[in-house]
């Protein structure tokens, strides 16, 4: 990676070490960004990047991860350790970056060692390891923590629908797109602002909750890191939680995700997902329900929106019907749950 010689100039400007950089190697996984692991004077780095070719957003997605993850540096949260920013995008040409300390796991969007793939007991415990996790997440006092300014708390809930709403329209402007023929969206939308929630408690979500963006350890059920964290801010947590209920295995019905991990059987239900999390949390899990929906609302509208870019050939085809495909599962779970049927 040509890249990698500037990289190493400004490591040695920052005191991290001397000399090439070696056993350079790409780390692959659900996003765009570009991922290294390297070593340089016997310590191990992950370096992390917008895309090859970035988008608007992109130096500021980054930035903001890197400012979560100093956030979460000192909390009992699972999460990879940050060693470096570098915010001068003259280093690179165009992108900023971050160093990482390597996280001693796996991601099951991936596979499963054969200890996870042959131990029962141990896939079980991997989804309330999940729920243990984003419990921890939840609980964080995000104002203690520096990030009062992160996002914007008041009237998260209230901003959800017409926002996402919003979204789903603004596909219609995409050429070759057909439309959204995803199930009664209008109905899940009036369901969500009827039975809204009246109070809740901001706090940081992780925004992206879900099997593949978590990592666990090689030797259990642990998670040892909640990764991407692309769509983290201010808002209220217990969305990450419906939104791991939203993407879980669902007995009789086919996974919402591909995932090895949701295949795989024998793991936790919902209910032990729900129970797990609420013997580490102060939060209200009363409508736990509403948030497993709007869940099932707001994701399935971000993937549809593949849909509509690969209509345009924007996108591989191929992945736009395995996401169209995820978001009718989505509405119909949504819709499922909104009959008292899940």
């Amino acid at each position: 990676m040509e890249y990698l010689t500037s990289v190493a100039a400004w490591m040695s400007e920052q005191g991290l070490g001397a000399g090439p950089v070696e056993n350079v190697s790409e780390i692959v996984g659900g996003t765009q960004n570009i991922m290294l692991r390297f070593t340089r004077s016997g310590r191990e780095y992950v370096f992390r990047r917008g895309p090859k070719h970035l988008r608007p957003v992109s130096n500021k997605v980054i930035l903001r991860e890197t400012k979560v993850l100093h956030a979460l540096a000192g909390t009992d949260v699972p999460h990879p350790r940050l060693i470096a920013v570098c915010e001068d995008t003259s280093v690179l040409g165009d992108a900023v970056f971050y160093l990482m300390e390597p996280v001693d796991g796996f991601n099951a969007g991936s596979g499963l060692p054969a200890l996870h793939a042959g131990d029962a007991g141990i896939r079980h415990e991997m989804g309330l390891s999940m729920a243990d996790a984003v419990a921890r997440l939840g609980a964080v006092d995000h104002l203690a923590v520096g990030l009062a300014d992160f996002g914007k708390a008041e009237g998260f809930l209230d901003r959800q629908v017409p926002r996402w709403l919003s979204e789903l329209e603004s596909y219609s402007g995409i050429e070759a797109y057909p439309g959204p023929d995803i199930g009664d969206v209008a109905a899940v939308a009036t369901w969500l602002q009827q039975n809204q929630p009246g109070a809740w408690t901001p706090g940081i979500m992780h925004g992206d909750y879900h099997a593949a963006n978590v990592m666990f350890s090689p030797t259990g059920p642990e998670v040892v890191a909640i990764v991407d964290w692309e769509m983290c801010t201010i808002g209220d947590p217990l969305l990450d939680l419906g939104w791991m209920l939203a993407t879980w295995y669902d007995p009789g019905h086919d996974s919402v995700l591909t995932n090895v991990l949701m295949e795989a059987g024998n793991l936790a239900t919902p209910d032990e997902l729900v129970e797990r999390y609420a013997q580490n949390t102060t939060r209200d899990l009363t409508h736990i329900d509403w948030y497993t929906v709007l869940a099932c609302f707001k994701l399935g509208i971000i993937l549809e929106g593949s849909n509509a870019r690969a209509a345009a050939g924007l996108a591989p085809k191929e992945i736009g019907d395995r996401l169209h495909i995820a978001t009718v599962r989505l509405f119909e779970r949504a819709l499922a749950i909104m009959d008292g049927e899940r």
